[in-house]
């Protein structure tokens, strides 16, 4: 059981990596472009969409991207917690 829940973390953990990195491509013109930038657009658009939908844009400022991060983090908390439960 504790193999699983360190496999899920991790995963978590690098998607969370994979988001930053994501989200500070868009400071740096044709980032987005690169073969990286549309990999991660590949992997990282499709969790963050729902949130845009949702979260209004405060002029020119994107905070879909926070509170995305925090469901992650409270998904990596419920996580630790059903593992903690199940000990």
């Amino acid at each position: 059981m504790a193999f699983v829940f360190d496999v899920l973390s991790t995963l978590i953990q690098l998607y969370s990596w994979a988001l930053i990195i994501y989200i500070l491509m868009s400071w740096f013109p044709n980032a987005k472009e690169s073969s990286i930038g549309q990999f991660l657009a590949r992997i990282c658009e499709p969790y963050l969409e729902p949130f845009r939908r949702f979260v209004p844009p405060l002029g020119m400022i994107d905070i879909s991207p926070i509170v995305a991060f925090i469901v992650l983090n409270l998904a990596q908390m419920g996580l630790r917690q059903l593992f903690l439960w199940f000990i």
